[in-house]
């Protein structure tokens, strides 16, 4: 870590070890893999077809748009070849589902009479959860986030969420791989308190079109005192200069 001045003009670098978020202990059951149903802990063969995407971070890889990874590209022509998160669009952790990966992956849960928030530190996303009993939205109505519903099973938590759109993942292993497409997806949370410093977070991923079966992860999350503020476009020259350029051209092509 540095903890001299940086030369005049010189790269102020990236995150150091204080925001990068690399775990402090192993989990109170010790599993070695976050996935609990298959019992292997492996996620379930795809069905035959599925569009797998891969992408990176410092070079061009062959692709189609829309690109649904989380926080890599397929190359740098456009805007429209980078990752979710590169975009400020939604964070690589954030989900949903959550993801632990990286840093600001702090979140916060507040609940109203009807409602209940769930806030992502990062990209700040807030997810308003009805717990009222209404209806999914319409079919032809899609969302990054998807359309949630929530109700209380007990002391748990359960949220359903369908609708996503089809420009996000059903599931992404990793902030470089997106599998299948959201708009397929039906996902399913639990929330449960299981001790005065720990949420146990559960979700399942149920696609038919993508996997051969559904898969369950089972996450504990313990309590923090802070959330940071997270300016994902602040410094984001990149995406800028793509912006700029596709705007660029498409004045000339009207102009034409």
């Amino acid at each position: 870590m540095r903890t001299g001045p940086l030369p005049v003009g010189g790269s102020v670098g990236a995150y150091n070890n204080f925001w990068v978020d690399r775990g402090a202990k192993v989990v109170d059951d010790r599993r070695t893999s976050l996935i609990v149903d298959p019992p292997d802990g492996r996620l379930p063969p795809l069905q035959p077809g599925v569009e797998t995407q891969v992408g990176s971070v410092s070079e061009d890889l062959p692709g189609r748009r829309p690109v649904r990874l989380r926080a890599a590209g397929i190359g740098t022509d456009s805007y429209e070849d980078r990752g979710l998160a590169e975009r400020c669009l939604l964070g690589f952790n954030s989900g949903p589902p959550i993801l632990p990966a990286g840093y600001n992956q702090n979140i916060q849960i507040f609940q109203t009479p009807n409602q209940v928030v769930i806030l992502n530190e990062m990209v700040h996303d807030a997810r308003i959860v009805p717990l009222d009993g209404r209806r999914h939205l319409p079919g032809t109505i899609r969302q990054w986030m998807g359309d949630p519903r929530g109700h209380w099973e007990g002391d748990t938590l359960v949220v359903e969420t369908t609708n996503f759109t089809d420009k996000t993942a059903s599931f992404n292993p990793s902030v470089s791989i997106a599998v299948g497409t959201g708009s397929t997806l039906r996902l399913t949370e639990r929330f449960r308190r299981v001790a005065d410093d720990t949420l146990l977070y559960e979700y399942t991923v149920d696609d038919s079109k993508t996997y051969t079966r559904p898969f369950t992860v089972r996450l504990p999350m313990k309590r923090g005192d802070t959330m940071f503020e997270y300016a994902c476009h602040e410094g984001n020259y990149g995406l800028m200069n793509m912006l700029s350029g596709a705007r660029v051209a498409e004045g000339a092509a009207g102009a034409r």
